[in-house]
């Protein structure tokens, strides 16, 4: 049943692809580490101070019925703009198996490498894409390795553009170099002329440059112009990394950029976690509403998908004892997701969990479901191939697949049906 049941979501997604894309865009937020579900998405204040820790009050927000950690007022203003998904699982307590889980949706224990979630996007919206800029970045860099090609090749591999986008200039490796301006370009192109004879060598060479000097001094340089804002919207966002992180993905996306990942670390927080929580949580709460009001006040949130959420949870229990001080470990068992926009429903919960957050007692979600849903939102079918170079064509997301590492795409938030 379950192949036949695959088989005629396959031919409905082909026949109504066209019409099933709603989202242009993604941006990623990853919170590298991973953040505390307890403390964020899924409170549990009911549960006693060995899980609640600090932070035994919530936010409640402007959906009824709905209420998340007590540092996030911003984000519990808007809750009718995103959803909740209170049950992911993959049961992996390590970084790495972590972060490939939730970067490229594989849990399937094979020995292919597969590309990212935005190395995918970026591959199937190669033809289609016609901007200067690369289609997958990361602001300022990638959560880990497995934000390469994969097997599609480095062609597909995120774009980091390092610097700090909080700083006076930001500086964007390869496009903004405070120390070198037009006129100094201008004269090392043609000191560069000089060494060129061949025709048909400074042919081609004169075509690459063109393009890259596009991409250095062109349009494109000025998308990651912050002096741009107004100091108003700045504020807005948060005058730190995460948050003028998240400008520029506004930015990004409104250039048509297809994926953008903005990394914030300093969520791995085995000691002294609510310390650390006490300067975290607002910035991600100010920079996240941020980003979802900003890109729908533009007209924009409809297109672009918001992701949040981190590579695991952290265990519900907090460890008080020494050498841990109030600290939370991995916890992969079940942990939560902020999605909105590019045709997620807002208001919304996903799933749930017992009483301390330790277990999923309603509906799970494995990152195979959550990145489907994404691939199917931008018009990619979440149950068609890629090419290998020496396997042939395999299965964008061989977990879906799979009864055992799936549990059904998030058909009850967005607008497809089944």
């Amino acid at each position: 049943m379950r192949k036949i049941y695959l088989t005629l979501i396959l031919l409905l997604t082909i026949v109504f692809g066209a019409y099933a894309q709603r989202a242009k865009s993604v941006i990623l937020v990853y919170l590298d580490g991973g953040p505390a579900q307890t403390d964020t998405f899924d409170p549990k204040p009911d549960a006693g101070r060995n899980y609640f820790g600090n932070y035994k009050g919530v936010c409640k927000t402007n959906v009824e019925g709905i209420e998340i950690g007590e540092k996030l007022p911003l984000l519990a203003t808007m809750a009718d703009k995103y959803s909740l998904v209170r049950s992911m699982t993959h049961g992996s307590n390590a970084h790495e198996t972590g972060h490939y889980a939730m970067i490229t949706g594989d849990t399937s224990g094979g020995a292919v490498v597969y590309p990212s979630f935005g190395a995918v996007i970026s591959y199937m919206k190669r033809d289609t894409y016609k901007g200067i800029l690369p289609c997958y970045i990361s602001v300022t860099s990638a959560n880990s390795r497995f934000n390469e090609g994969g097997f599609l090749g480095n062609a597909y591999k995120s774009f980091d553009t390092g610097g700090k986008p909080e700083s006076k200039e930001y500086e964007v490796e390869g496009i903004v170099n405070k120390y070198i301006n037009r006129d100094r370009l201008d004269k090392r192109m043609a000191l560069l002329d000089k060494f060129e004879t061949s025709p048909m060598e400074k042919q081609k060479i004169d075509s690459l440059r063109a393009i890259n000097m596009e991409f250095i001094w062109g349009e494109s340089r000025e998308i990651f112009n912050l002096a741009t804002e107004s100091d108003s919207v700045k504020l807005r966002y948060g005058k730190n990394r995460l948050g003028q992180s998240c400008l520029v993905a506004r930015k990004l996306v409104e250039a048509g950029v297809p994926f953008v990942n903005v990394r914030m670390t300093g969520w791995d927080t085995h000691k002294k976690h609510f310390q650390k929580m006490n300067s975290m949580l607002p910035q991600l709460d100010k920079a996240l509403s941020a980003l979802i009001a900003d890109l729908d006040e533009r007209g924009l949130l409809d297109s672009t998908i918001v992701l949040c959420g981190g590579e695991f949870g952290r265990t519900p229990k907090v460890l008080w004892e020494a050498p841990w001080n109030g600290g939370r470990a991995h916890f992969g068992k079940t942990f939560s997701y902020l999605v909105a926009g590019g045709g997620f429903h807002g208001g919304k919960v996903v799933g749930k969990t017992d009483k301390t957050g330790e277990k999923v007692v309603e509906r799970p979600v494995a990152p195979c479901d959550l990145i489907g849903t994404v691939y199917l939102l931008m018009g990619i079918d979440p149950y068609g191939t890629l090419p290998h170079v020496s396997e042939g064509d395999l299965p964008i997301l061989p977990s879906l697949l799979d009864e055992k590492k799936s549990y059904g795409l998030l058909y009850e938030i967005i607008d497809i049906k089944k």
